[in-house]
């Protein structure tokens, strides 16, 4: 049975960022529309397709009176779900990724945590689908986390990071609204995973946090997702500058916020994880033009320093310090 709604009724909007979803996304919308939740919103905002992803999106809107479609030019996924937080009537928020799959259960059960628990966020494991190899993996194996009992956002992101197999993706949960529009928790434009520092900040305003180890959500390792494009030369440098300003606002937001909630050590161990990754590039990274300015950028940005600051624990501090002395001697050899 489709949801019949009305605003004051909405329990949860979900919000779709939509650009050339491709073959996929009959699929997503199939498993979305399937929901068992009553009161949905379904918000799929279309950033400037190029194939026939608006054609269907308004083909389930016609059959669906609980979808709405928008249009905007292309802006990339952070203005498009920016424009849907600005039309969304849920008293709860979501965010899917139009080529996944939901399990049917998905948000009746995240919703009836928060209702249950008056929660700010609630938080659902996923698994990891290879669609060459057809494997399977849990995004966060149980043996590292367990389902948890209502924690403050803090300590939950602290828990989860502590598993070091934690992804900082919005599509695992479901947000209060009120709490987005209070602290003004929009999304970066023009910023690859702006999902790193919007999760994080969400966590450090949120009062009461759950999460269930339950996997729910079905997410797909393909060539044509933007996160798991092989990229070399320019492409790569200017790729890794997303991960290099990602590094400064989650140290920018550790200083911002140290003084109303406790800052663990996990939270600047990220940071310097984060800068790390663009050191792993700049090994993997073919072409020495590249190479060489990545490392400017690194030197210039100033994230050495940002490193240094944040490293926790002497196994971090070792890869730190590894790296800082190959990222010196490989300046010097591209000079």
């Amino acid at each position: 049975m489709t949801p019949t709604t009305m605003p004051e009724d909405i329990r949860l909007s979900a919000i779709i960022p939509l650009y050339n979803a491709g073959e996929m996304f009959r699929n997503f919308m199939d498993s979305l529309v399937a929901q068992t939740l009553s009161s949905l919103e379904i918000i799929i905002v279309n950033d400037g397709s190029t194939d026939n992803s608006e054609q269907v999106a308004r083909e389930y809107a016609e059959k669906h009176q609980h979808i709405t479609v928008i249009s905007q030019p292309n802006g990339g996924v952070s203005r498009a779900r920016n424009a849907g937080l600005n039309i969304a009537k849920g008293r709860y928020v979501t965010f899917p990724d139009a080529d996944d799959i939901l399990n049917p259960q998905m948000y009746q059960a995240l919703i009836d945590m928060c209702e249950q628990d008056d929660l700010d966020v609630a938080q659902c494991n996923g698994e990891r689908y290879f669609v060459g190899s057809e494997k399977v993996k849990p995004i966060i194996p149980v043996d590292r986390l367990t389902s948890t009992a209502v924690m403050d956002g803090p300590t939950w992101l602290k828990t989860a990071l502590a598993t070091n197999r934690y992804l900082h993706v919005v599509w695992l949960g479901v947000y209060r609204l009120a709490l987005i529009k209070k602290h003004q928790l929009y999304f970066e434009p023009g910023l690859h995973h702006q999902d790193i520092p919007w999760t994080t900040e969400v966590m450090f305003n949120a009062q009461r946090v759950r999460y269930t180890q339950k996997i729910l959500y079905r997410y797909y390792i393909h060539g044509q997702s933007i996160s798991n494009q092989k990229r070399t030369g320019m492409k790569n440098v200017e790729y890794q500058r997303h991960y290099l300003k990602i590094a400064k606002m989650l140290d920018e937001l550790n200083q911002r916020y140290k003084s109303k909630i406790k800052i663990y050590s996990e939270f600047p161990r990220q940071v310097t994880r984060e800068a790390l990754t663009v050191c792993h590039s700049v090994r993997r990274e073919p072409d020495p033009a590249a190479q060489k300015a990545m490392i400017d950028d690194i030197y210039s940005s100033g994230t050495r320093q940002i490193m240094m600051r944040n490293a926790r624990g002497p196994k971090q501090w070792w890869q730190l310090l590894l790296w800082l002395k190959r990222l010196h001697t490989l300046r010097n050899k591209l000079a």
